[in-house]
């Protein structure tokens, strides 16, 4: 089965993403499906010597600007050195991570403007949007206190954000899921690993047939 589709996973910090991703794409390859599993910001080697600029834990005097500009940076090289050949090639590549993130942490909750934020991915990557979007949500205050049980987990910038913040970026992405109905298809991320990974692959296979 050769058919070329992006599709993305979102949500907030200590949602699940990376878990149910790894599954899914364990499903996908026993399904004989070519899949490619990637991640923003990194995925590449310039990616992934961004990402750490970006999420290093000392760098808490980054502009807001400036931290918009290295994701879309981040995501540019990451798409044309490695999405794209992946999807001229009609494999599925699905990635923890998206234009929709900067859009929720950067646009709306960093308060820089949505369309401001992607005015700046349109000039990295053109105006390309994922196929389907897998959006996870999660109340804040959940995903946080996963974050700290996990201590095997990388602590990143972004998971040191006070609560408020992290109900601004859910605010975000709901109002992302209002604007993109028909792209963004939303899974209750408080259930169990294994029901989320069920849930996400019924809206997926269905998709892909």
């Amino acid at each position: 089965m050769k058919q070329s589709l992006f599709i993305t996973f979102e949500g907030p910090e200590g949602a699940g993403k990376t878990t149910v991703i790894q599954k899914i794409a364990e499903r996908l390859a026993e399904n004989h499906i070519d899949v490619l599993a990637t991640r923003e910001p990194g995925g590449i080697e310039i990616a992934e010597k961004i990402r750490e600029i970006i999420l290093n834990p000392a760098h808490t005097a980054m502009d807001e600007h400036t931290e918009a500009l290295l994701y879309a940076a981040a995501r540019s090289q990451h798409y044309f050195e490695k999405v794209r050949p992946a999807l001229d090639a009609g494999k599925i590549v699905i990635c923890d991570r998206f234009i929709d993130s900067s859009l929720a942490y950067q646009g709306y909750a960093r308060g820089i403007g949505m369309e401001e934020v992607l005015a700046i991915n349109e000039f990295a990557i053109g105006k390309k949007l994922p196929d389907m979007t897998i959006l996870f949500d999660l109340l804040p205050e959940v995903g946080l206190a996963r974050i700290h049980t996990h201590h095997e987990r990388e602590v990143n910038r972004l998971d040191v954000e006070n609560l408020a913040f992290h109900q601004k970026v859910r605010e975000g992405y709901l109002q992302l899921v209002a604007q993109y109905p028909e792209r963004i298809h939303v899974i209750d991320a408080a259930q169990s690993i294994e029901a989320v990974v069920d849930s996400v692959w019924s809206v997926l296979w269905e998709r892909i047939q």
